[in-house]
């Protein structure tokens, strides 16, 4: 098994119906285009970096069709990446954390100053076989968002987490300042990037501005998470986010406040304890700097 090394999916494979069951490491040579003889393959599998959905595989387990195979590959860490920035932590145990990614930084991406470079900084390595140096983040926010960040710490969380995301299992909540008069409550689906997507909202509270109009604080829930789909979908709908530089109406762009879009809260099923963890953060002191009216 891999010990304390960051893995990262290379390729996928749906087994088709089989006219005989075969074994693993018989079925797999000539499958994947990265590693394609029996030798590389069998030391992939020991290595744990064969996974028949979400379980690691081994040599001897058996495929009959319908199988979905995931293939991952090793990615050595570079500790000249790693950077020493405070991170508040919510919630840790050995498989998973919750973090709270502050606005004005990347989660991930080639740049040194990243969360997830952080992370090592800011959690416990996992004890577990399958650890991951750098944990890795299970979804994203945008460079300019704050709030609530669910990340993996093994690779065995990793997986499960995702497929909780696929499936639709875990539940965020964001609070947003958005521009200009709006119905009490709405969705939105009008496709982000040609792909479907998903968001409602309730307005807790509307205040007067003289600047804008008016300002309302709203409560957002999506069913996808498409890149800045919270800040297309409001900006479509006539109401940009307060302090989107990208997406925001001209003449009605505040500047230096930063974008008032936060991640509130975080509800899932824990992928090993099958216990209910739900993280609720703070609302930033800007936001109450405007409201009044906050959700419980």
């Amino acid at each position: 098994m891999i010990n304390h090394q960051q893995i990262e999916l290379a390729e996928k494979h749906t087994v088709p119906p089989l006219n005989k069951a075969q074994r693993l490491s018989d079925y797999l040579p000539g499958i994947f285009t990265s590693i394609s003889t029996r030798k590389g393959i069998k030391k992939a599998i020991k290595k744990g970096l064969v996974k028949i959905d979400g379980k690691t595989g081994n040599t001897g387990d058996w495929v009959k069709g319908g199988e979905n195979i995931e293939l991952y590959k090793e990615a050595g860490i570079n500790k000249n990446l790693l950077v020493d920035i405070p991170i508040h932590v919510f919630y840790e145990d050995d498989d998973l954390a919750v973090v709270r990614k502050p606005a004005g930084i990347a989660v991930s991406g080639n740049k040194r100053r990243t969360l997830e470079h952080a992370l090592p900084h800011n959690l416990h390595m996992s004890p577990k076989s399958d650890a991951l140096p750098i944990p890795q983040a299970i979804h994203r926010l945008d460079y300019p968002t704050s709030g609530v960040l669910l990340v993996g710490k093994t690779t065995a969380a990793v997986i499960a987490l995702n497929q909780l995301f696929e499936q639709h299992k875990i539940e965020k909540k964001y609070l947003a300042v958005c521009i200009g008069e709006m119905p009490q409550c709405g969705t939105i689906e009008t496709p982000v990037d040609h792909k479907a997507a998903k968001t409602t909202y309730q307005v807790l509270e509307t205040v007067k501005s003289e600047r804008f109009g008016c300002l309302n604080l709203l409560e957002v829930k999506i069913e996808t998470g498409r890149r800045h789909q919270i800040r297309k979908h409001l900006t479509e709908n006539g109401n940009p986010i307060l302090g989107d530089q990208t997406y925001g109406t001209e003449g009605k762009i505040l500047k230096g406040k930063g974008l008032y879009l936060h991640a509130i809260s975080l509800k899932f099923t824990h992928p090993t304890r099958n216990d209910e963890i739900e993280i609720k953060d703070d609302v930033p002191d800007k936001f109450k700097k405007i409201f009044t009216v906050f959700p419980e």
